[in-house]
């Protein structure tokens, strides 16, 4: 069975993203195992840092995955931050990291009606050039995602299904 690390992009368990997340899991569960990363322990992106335990703990993590799925909201028109941390410290050393040829797939949620669209393209771009294996395929958005969630579930069952049909095909891909 395929490992799968969720790389949540909010922090706050309440999120629309960590719901999204783990609709998702909840639905796929029996098709790949997977674990979830608190890239909230990560310390503030810093060269000089060379022995951080959670660091190590988190490229690890990444590495021992057959594929990543990440869930991140739009902030700003883009990534948050703290999710832009924890892929800095997983790409290095440059077009070497255990990101290189690493799987992955996309899935932005938004509180507006373009469903994180800015968020995916740049998340995107960004795994591109750290030469990770960015899932082709129809994009996964979840817009108004805040109306879409009760007691932590995101619950929009069309959004779900079309999820899950294109995560099979992602964890399909993984062998």
């Amino acid at each position: 069975m395929s490992r799968i690390l969720v790389i949540p992009g909010s922090l706050r368990e309440a999120s629309s993203a960590r719901a999204t997340a783990r609709a998702i899991v909840n639905r796929l569960g029996d098709r790949a195992t997977f674990i979830t990363a608190d890239v909230g322990r990560l310390p503030h992106y810093n060269a000089d840092l060379t022995d951080d335990a959670t660091v190590a703990e988190f490229i690890s993590q990444v590495g021992a995955a057959d594929g990543i799925l990440f869930v991140t909201p739009e902030y700003n028109y883009s990534i948050p931050g703290v999710l832009k941390n924890a892929i800095d410290w997983a790409s290095r050393p440059a077009y070497a990291s255990v990101f290189k040829d690493k799987p992955c797939f996309v899935v932005t949620v938004s509180g507006g009606v373009l469903g994180g669209v800015r968020a995916q393209a740049h998340l995107k771009y960004i795994l591109n050039g750290m030469l990770a294996r960015v899932h082709s395929g129809k994009e996964v958005l979840v817009p108004e995602a805040n109306a879409k969630i009760v007691d932590g579930m995101m619950t929009d069952e069309t959004i779900l299904g079309f999820a899950e049909t294109e995560l099979a095909g992602f964890i399909e891909s993984l062998g």
